[in-house]
């Protein structure tokens, strides 16, 4: 005991620091390698790329497509177009225009009237996403929603993919799909494509082997209408419904699943400047779901959430702990500080080549798991994947930092309003 102690005391506030910044990350990166593992090797090896389930079956329960959108007539006939191509026996597609400004609601209209299965909604004026997809919800004829954003591209079997979930068990609320990154023109975009793959699909494996799932994707989800009415629906004061309808739905018990089989082809940020907005949004919409539900969790009926608290609670610490390291390497420059505080060097030494070596490991695994859902070839993507600590880890933890005293002095509950976001270069 006393070693133990004595060990501590001798540790400098600069070793505590560089061995906390050094050995979080290393230690998640193989938390979410054994859970991405173990949930192929039990979930998804062996089967097939596309279900057939309820292929010509009458008795498939019905579904409801919602497409909320505003100001999208650059993309929503390509949407709702893919939506009604879907290869399942039962299904209406709602397109709610949130109130556009453009072409995009007599764009819907004719569409609607050349397709007796689409149904259109228009709200007079812009009330923002939650409030959309509320209208299209209570609307639907169905018990069971599949929410896609109002310019992405489902893939003919994802519907099925999703229904098999959310009609197997009363207990499923939701279920998340896999996106996956159509525009590759530039740096950014290629990053991203191996981002999704290795990044983003093996954390939501691991989150689910392990029970929770921080948060369905935006993009596209599955819903029971129960548990959506047990929870009031979409909440139009947070800035990323997708993360607090998740909580909100965990925390009430429901189960969501996460179903790589459900592709859906989005394009993503290729500037630096829309790439920062989009991540500023989703470390926002992190940090609220955490102050204003983090208490919920400390009851013991919330254990099973507690590894996704604690774990985003911590990179919060983290993101925090590396800027004081930046901040302490350019003030040693320009003035002397305590040998304790000093920091000599940013460059990795023999802990950052480990950890260097543990993230090309986690990329290879993760685009080996993922390499049937992409139309690339596998070594390309992990050529461009490798670049990713270097740019993605720094706005990652630039958008922490600025997005905690943002959230936390967010003065009242604001309705949440769309953005036009980013999309990428466009032939």
């Amino acid at each position: 005991m006393n070693v133990g102690l004595e060990w501590v005391m001798a540790l400098d506030a600069r070793q505590i620091l560089f061995g906390f910044a050094f050995y979080y990350p290393l230690f998640m990166a193989w938390i979410w390698i054994v859970g991405g593992i173990w949930f192929y090797v039990r979930r998804e090896r062996g089967t097939r790329a596309r279900v057939d389930v309820w292929a010509g079956n009458d008795s498939a329960p019905p579904c409801s497509i919602l497409i909320p959108c505003m100001n999208e007539q650059d993309q929503i006939e390509d949407t709702v177009g893919y939506a009604l191509a879907s290869h399942y026996p039962r299904f209406e597609v709602i397109a709610i225009d949130d109130g556009s400004s453009d072409e995009t609601p007599a764009m819907l209209d004719e569409l609607a009237e050349r397709h007796d299965n689409l149904r259109v909604i228009h709200l007079a004026e812009n009330q923002g996403k939650a409030v959309a997809l509320r209208t299209g919800a209570l609307a639907a004829r169905s018990n069971y929603l599949i929410c896609i954003d109002g310019d992405a591209l489902l893939h003919p079997y994802a519907v099925q993919w999703m229904m098999s979930h959310l009609a197997s068990s009363g207990r499923v609320g939701g279920v998340t799909g896999n996106p996956r990154i159509l525009n590759r023109s530039s740096l950014l975009g290629k990053i991203q494509v191996g981002e999704f793959s290795s990044i983003i699909g093996l954390i939501k494996r691991a989150q689910r082997a392990y029970g929770r799932i921080f948060t369905v994707s935006g993009v596209i989800a599955g819903f029971n209408r129960a548990a959506l009415q047990r929870i009031d629906y979409w909440r139009d004061d947070m800035i990323t419904d997708d993360i607090d309808i998740s909580w909100r739905l965990q925390l009430d018990h429901w189960d969501i699943r996460y179903e790589p089989r459900a592709l859906c082809y989005i394009y993503m940020p290729e500037t630096l400047k829309g790439l920062w907005k989009q991540r500023l949004r989703w470390a926002q919409g992190g940090v609220e779901v955490l102050l204003r539900y983090g208490p919920k969790l400390l009851h013991w009926r919330q254990r099973r959430f507690w590894g996704i608290g604690l774990e985003y609670l911590v990179s919060l610490i983290w993101a925090y702990c590396m800027l004081l390291i930046f901040v302490l390497f350019f003030v040693g420059l320009l003035w002397p500080l305590p040998a304790t505080w000093q920091v000599s060097s940013l460059l990795p030494r023999w802990n950052g080549a480990l950890l260097g070596a543990t993230c090309l490991t986690q990329f290879l695994v993760s685009l080996y798991i993922d390499r049937r859902y992409e139309h690339q070839r596998f070594m390309s993507s992990y050529f461009w994947v490798i670049w990713y600590p270097l740019m993605y880890w720094l706005l990652s933890m630039l958008t922490v930092v600025v997005a905690f005293p943002k959230t936390l002095f967010r003065k009242g509950r604001t309705r949440a309003r769309w953005v036009s976001p980013d999309r990428g270069f466009r032939p």
